[in-house]
């Protein structure tokens, strides 16, 4: 099974979404596409006066907020995902996370930071989406979860596509993409050519300490290393040529 989380300006511009869409749905075998969609909803919120916050890539959500990610995650992004699929006759499904009940969060503590409605994962109960699978369908999964009491709650899309991950890799052999506009991780943000082609935890800690590793990149990698840690068979970071070329550039993590 392939996990697939794209992100960032793939998700954002209508010709690099298609062209994504396209590769996506010519990778052989089982997979699940896991979408962000931030600059879409920080453009939404910006027309209707609310102030997006983002602490170390992650956004605060307050009630306004929430409103406004549940509606482009779980509707305009999602949906248009879908209808794409649909497009090169790709029988797919768009859930979120309180559909089939398929991930439980709880709201996560206030400590240094009120992170507001942001759900950390509790449970994911894959059985469903497996069977929906089974039967060819792919599932396209918007970054909201649910706390089984009626709250909706935002959750880091990384986050969600590391925790399907894990969740899947006990029945599966599952490779975790992530998708976005950059060839992987650099070692200078200002050269798109500087990628590190092998990154392990520890030189992660290293670049992180020093600043190159900086922001939204630092959710991404922490989510791919804890990945690993519980059974996924390999994380790769890399861009829509990546992706085309069987995931044979950007950038592997390992553990050692």
């Amino acid at each position: 099974m392939t996990i697939v989380k794209v992100g960032g300006k793939v998700v954002e511009e209508p010709e690099s979404l298609k062209a994504f869409i396209k590769d996506f749905a010519s990778i052989a075998g089982q997979k699940i596409l896991v979408h962000g969609g931030g600059r879409s909803a920080t453009a939404i919120a910006e027309k209707l006066g609310i102030e997006t916050k983002m602490v170390d890539g992650r956004r605060i959500t307050d009630n306004e907020m929430l409103n406004v990610v549940v509606m482009v995650y779980g509707g305009l992004v999602n949906k248009n995902i879908v209808a794409q699929l649909q497009a090169l006759n790709k029988q797919a499904i768009g859930v979120t996370g309180a559909d089939l009940d398929l991930v439980r969060a709880v709201k996560r503590p206030v400590k240094e930071i009120d992170y507001g409605c942001v759900g950390d994962v509790k449970a994911v109960n894959s059985q469903q989406l497996e069977e929906l699978i089974k039967n060819g369908v792919i599932p396209v999964v918007a970054p909201l979860t649910h706390d089984g009491q009626g709250q909706m709650l935002n959750t880091n899309a990384d986050t969600m596509a590391a925790e399907l991950a894990k969740a899947f890799a006990q029945n599966f052999r599952v490779q975790l993409v992530y998708c976005f506009e950059k060839k992987g991780v650099l070692h200078n943000p200002e050269d798109d050519n500087a990628v590190i082609a092998n990154l392990t935890h520890n030189a992660f800690e290293e670049h992180k300490a020093s600043g190159v590793i900086n922001d939204g990149m630092i959710p991404k990698l922490d989510n791919g290393f804890s990945s690993l840690k519980q059974g996924v068979a390999g994380v790769v970071i890399t861009n829509i040529d990546g992706l085309k070329s069987g995931f044979s550039s950007g950038t592997t993590l390992s553990l050692e």
